[in-house]
């Protein structure tokens, strides 16, 4: 799964411009033009990456990002704000409100791009690390192969895809609905208890050879992946 990037930005000419070159560098991009729409998507999934410019239409970005930061599930969200604004007093707000970087346009957009992978790395490393490792889980990316305790493991694409967002953030309780639109996708209209169908051919392959269940079901709220033995 390539990291995921929502882009909140009122200038369409914009809009594409980055969309184009952040796909280009392996980015899936999702674009949003007002405030209260980004606000209502972030309710629904959380990316791996906000970029997020401060005037919008509606509500601000600098009001997004404070509400963001009162919100456990978008508290540690990486965030680069975008800004016409240059003085060192709107940039110490914009940092004191919650942006993690602040980039003053006009930009290099290749900049852009290298402070985003540099932000990644640093908040996630396991979303931008070739190979990630859960207890005695290891997932290929560049493979593209998933071994348990040095066995392959052979799963179907979205089985793979699955793991591999659970992976990312192990221990983490994911309901069905977060894990259909951060895995199928937003615009996926399938029924929630095909994540249980797929829960199930997963935990199946993952417990092939092995005793012990990496998936946790959490009753009324969703899975979860546990670390284990290495």
């Amino acid at each position: 799964m390539p990291p995921r990037l929502m882009i909140v930005e009122d200038d369409e000419p914009l809009i594409e411009l980055l969309r184009y070159n952040f796909e280009a560098a392996g980015y899936a991009v999702e674009t949003v033009m007002h405030g209260d729409e980004a606000e209502a998507r972030l309710r629904e999934s959380v990316p791996d990456l906000l970029i997020l410019d401060w005037m919008l239409p509606g509500l601000s970005g600098i009001e997004l990002c404070r509400r963001l930061r009162q919100k456990p599930s978008t508290q540690s969200l990486p965030l680069i704000m975008l800004t016409a604004r240059s003085e060192e007093a709107d940039r110490v707000r914009g940092f004191d409100t919650g942006a993690d970087d602040y980039v003053v346009k006009p930009f290099s957009v290749s900049e852009l791009l290298a402070r985003a992978n540099s932000l990644l790395r640093r908040a996630e490393p396991q979303l931008m690390a070739e190979v990630i490792s859960v207890g005695d889980i290891e997932l290929d990316r560049a493979a593209m192969i998933v071994r348990r305790r040095g066995s392959v493991v052979h799963l179907g694409p979205t089985d793979y895809r699955l793991l591999e967002f659970l992976m990312r953030s192990p221990g983490r309780v994911f309901s069905r609905g977060q894990l259909l639109n951060n895995v199928w996708g937003h615009d996926v209209y399938i029924d929630d208890r095909t994540v249980d169908v797929h829960i199930g051919r997963l935990r199946k392959a993952l417990l092939q050879a092995w005793k012990t269940d990496p998936i946790r079901t959490v009753r009324g709220a969703g899975y979860s992946l546990n670390a284990g033995q290495k």
